[in-house]
Protein backbone atom coordinates (compact mmCIF):
# COMPACT_ATOMS: atom_id res chain seq x y z
CA UNK A 1 0.00 0.00 0.00
CA UNK A 2 3.14 2.56 0.60
CA UNK A 3 4.14 1.91 -2.79
CA UNK A 4 1.07 2.88 -4.12
CA UNK A 5 0.61 6.04 -2.40
CA UNK A 6 4.46 6.56 -3.58
CA UNK A 7 3.70 5.81 -6.99
CA UNK A 8 0.64 7.91 -6.83
CA UNK A 9 3.12 11.10 -5.51
CA UNK A 10 5.61 10.82 -7.46
CA UNK A 11 3.24 10.70 -10.76
CA UNK A 12 1.64 13.93 -9.07
CA UNK A 13 4.86 15.76 -8.16
CA UNK A 14 6.41 15.15 -12.11
CA UNK A 15 3.07 15.98 -13.47
CA UNK A 16 2.80 19.31 -11.95
CA UNK A 17 6.52 20.09 -12.01
CA UNK A 18 6.24 19.00 -15.44
CA UNK A 19 3.03 21.42 -15.85
CA UNK A 20 5.09 24.39 -14.25
CA UNK A 21 8.14 23.83 -16.46
CA UNK A 22 6.03 23.75 -19.78
CA UNK A 23 3.66 26.62 -18.55
CA UNK A 24 6.69 28.59 -17.37
CA UNK A 25 8.86 28.21 -20.57
CA UNK A 26 5.91 28.89 -23.08
CA UNK A 27 5.48 32.52 -20.87
CA UNK A 28 9.32 33.22 -21.79
CA UNK A 29 8.72 32.18 -25.51
CA UNK A 30 6.02 34.46 -25.79
CA UNK A 31 7.94 36.87 -24.62
CA UNK A 32 10.90 36.69 -26.26
CA UNK A 33 8.94 36.11 -29.27
CA UNK A 34 7.10 39.55 -28.64
CA UNK A 35 10.39 41.41 -28.39
CA UNK A 36 12.26 39.81 -31.40
CA UNK A 37 8.96 40.59 -33.53
CA UNK A 38 9.45 44.68 -31.55
CA UNK A 39 13.07 45.12 -32.96
CA UNK A 40 11.52 43.86 -36.28
CA UNK A 41 9.20 46.75 -35.84
CA UNK A 42 11.71 49.22 -34.99
CA UNK A 43 13.74 47.92 -37.82
CA UNK A 44 10.76 48.26 -40.08
CA UNK A 45 10.37 52.06 -38.98
CA UNK A 46 13.94 52.69 -39.16
CA UNK A 47 13.98 51.26 -42.67
CA UNK A 48 11.06 53.50 -43.54
CA UNK A 49 12.94 56.52 -41.62
CA UNK A 50 15.70 56.32 -44.36
CA UNK A 51 13.57 55.84 -47.55
CA UNK A 52 12.11 58.98 -46.03
CA UNK A 53 15.53 60.37 -46.36
CA UNK A 54 16.47 59.31 -49.19
CA UNK A 55 12.91 60.67 -50.78
CA UNK A 56 13.45 64.06 -49.12
CA UNK A 57 16.86 64.09 -51.03
CA UNK A 58 14.99 62.95 -54.12
CA UNK A 59 12.53 66.15 -53.61
CA UNK A 60 14.83 68.38 -52.13
CA UNK A 61 16.51 69.71 -55.42
CA UNK A 62 12.96 70.82 -56.72
CA UNK A 63 11.34 72.16 -53.72
CA UNK A 64 12.51 73.98 -50.85
CA UNK A 65 11.86 72.09 -47.32
CA UNK A 66 12.08 73.58 -44.14
CA UNK A 67 15.07 72.91 -41.94
CA UNK A 68 12.83 72.06 -39.63
CA UNK A 69 11.50 68.36 -41.73
CA UNK A 70 15.40 67.77 -42.12
CA UNK A 71 16.26 67.65 -38.29
CA UNK A 72 12.98 65.84 -37.53
CA UNK A 73 13.89 63.07 -39.50
CA UNK A 74 17.41 62.56 -38.67
CA UNK A 75 16.11 62.53 -34.68
CA UNK A 76 13.96 60.18 -35.55
CA UNK A 77 16.14 57.74 -37.29
CA UNK A 78 18.66 57.91 -34.14
CA UNK A 79 15.84 57.35 -31.88
CA UNK A 80 13.92 54.71 -33.59
CA UNK A 81 16.28 51.94 -32.67
CA UNK A 82 17.00 52.83 -29.08
CA UNK A 83 14.94 50.79 -26.49
CA UNK A 84 11.61 51.11 -26.98
CA UNK A 85 8.05 51.01 -25.41
CA UNK A 86 5.07 49.94 -27.43
CA UNK A 87 4.13 53.42 -26.44
CA UNK A 88 7.59 54.84 -27.98
CA UNK A 89 7.01 53.25 -31.58
CA UNK A 90 3.47 53.87 -31.64
CA UNK A 91 4.76 57.64 -31.42
CA UNK A 92 7.67 57.21 -33.54
CA UNK A 93 5.72 55.76 -36.34
CA UNK A 94 2.74 58.80 -35.98
CA UNK A 95 5.81 61.25 -36.55
CA UNK A 96 6.64 59.30 -39.64
CA UNK A 97 3.64 58.76 -40.87
CA UNK A 98 3.14 62.61 -40.41
CA UNK A 99 6.85 63.56 -42.38
CA UNK A 100 5.93 61.03 -45.05
CA UNK A 101 2.29 62.70 -45.94
CA UNK A 102 4.02 66.29 -45.78
CA UNK A 103 6.29 65.14 -48.19
CA UNK A 104 4.44 62.99 -50.17
CA UNK A 105 2.32 66.46 -50.70
CA UNK A 106 5.04 68.30 -52.22
CA UNK A 107 5.98 65.35 -54.52
CA UNK A 108 1.77 65.77 -55.60
CA UNK A 109 2.96 69.59 -56.34
CA UNK A 110 5.75 68.99 -58.30
CA UNK A 111 4.35 66.71 -61.50
CA UNK A 112 8.12 66.42 -63.13
CA UNK A 113 8.97 64.62 -59.65
CA UNK A 114 6.22 62.40 -59.40
CA UNK A 115 7.78 60.72 -62.99
CA UNK A 116 10.90 60.45 -61.29
CA UNK A 117 12.43 56.94 -61.82
CA UNK A 118 14.15 56.99 -58.27
CA UNK A 119 10.88 59.04 -56.43
CA UNK A 120 8.53 55.65 -58.31
CA UNK A 121 11.04 53.33 -56.92
CA UNK A 122 11.41 54.98 -53.70
CA UNK A 123 7.86 54.95 -53.09
CA UNK A 124 6.71 51.42 -54.23
CA UNK A 125 9.30 50.36 -51.95
CA UNK A 126 7.85 52.41 -48.81
CA UNK A 127 4.39 50.91 -49.91
CA UNK A 128 6.19 47.10 -49.34
CA UNK A 129 7.77 48.52 -45.94
CA UNK A 130 4.38 49.53 -44.60
CA UNK A 131 2.67 46.37 -45.95
CA UNK A 132 5.69 44.83 -43.34
CA UNK A 133 5.14 47.23 -40.84
CA UNK A 134 1.55 46.34 -40.52
CA UNK A 135 2.27 42.28 -40.59
CA UNK A 136 4.79 42.83 -37.47
CA UNK A 137 2.18 44.92 -35.83
CA UNK A 138 -0.47 42.13 -36.36
CA UNK A 139 2.07 38.83 -35.37
CA UNK A 140 3.64 41.22 -32.54
CA UNK A 141 -0.44 42.01 -31.17
CA UNK A 142 -0.98 38.05 -31.61
CA UNK A 143 1.89 36.91 -29.08
CA UNK A 144 0.53 39.35 -26.44
CA UNK A 145 -2.95 38.29 -26.77
CA UNK A 146 -2.31 34.72 -26.17
CA UNK A 147 0.28 35.73 -23.81
CA UNK A 148 -2.38 37.94 -21.66
CA UNK A 149 -4.69 35.20 -22.00
CA UNK A 150 -2.41 32.74 -20.24
CA UNK A 151 -2.31 34.84 -17.40
CA UNK A 152 -5.76 35.57 -17.43
CA UNK A 153 -6.88 31.84 -17.37
CA UNK A 154 -6.97 29.29 -14.98
CA UNK A 155 -4.20 27.16 -14.12
CA UNK A 156 -1.35 29.10 -16.31
CA UNK A 157 -2.33 32.28 -14.26
CA UNK A 158 -1.14 30.45 -11.03
CA UNK A 159 2.15 29.88 -12.47
CA UNK A 160 2.29 33.92 -14.42
CA UNK A 161 1.63 34.66 -10.54
CA UNK A 162 3.90 32.77 -9.08
CA UNK A 163 7.16 34.09 -11.54
CA UNK A 164 5.38 38.00 -11.26
CA UNK A 165 4.65 37.67 -15.39
CA UNK A 166 2.22 40.94 -15.81
CA UNK A 167 -0.11 41.86 -19.20
CA UNK A 168 2.17 42.84 -21.96
CA UNK A 169 0.62 46.32 -24.00
CA UNK A 170 -0.41 45.83 -27.33
CA UNK A 171 1.23 47.81 -30.29
CA UNK A 172 -1.57 50.00 -31.46
CA UNK A 173 -0.53 52.79 -34.26
CA UNK A 174 -3.61 54.72 -33.95
CA UNK A 175 -6.98 55.31 -36.24
CA UNK A 176 -4.74 56.39 -39.04
CA UNK A 177 -3.44 52.32 -39.31
CA UNK A 178 -6.26 51.88 -41.28
CA UNK A 179 -5.48 54.30 -43.57
CA UNK A 180 -1.77 54.05 -45.02
CA UNK A 181 0.09 56.90 -46.73
CA UNK A 182 -1.17 56.94 -50.25
CA UNK A 183 2.40 56.30 -52.14
CA UNK A 184 1.03 55.81 -55.20
CA UNK A 185 0.10 58.46 -57.41
CA UNK A 186 -1.30 58.56 -61.14
CA UNK A 187 1.25 59.78 -63.73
Amino acid sequence: MDLVLLIIFLVLFLGGAFFIITTYNRFQTLKNGAQATLGQVQVALKKRLDMISQLVDSVKSYAKFEKETFEKVTELRSSVLKPQSPQGLSRIEKETRSLLGNLLLTVENYPELKTSEIVKELTQSIRNLENEIARHRYTYNNIVQEFNTKLDVFPSNLIGGMFSFTKMEYLEFGEEVEERPDVSWST
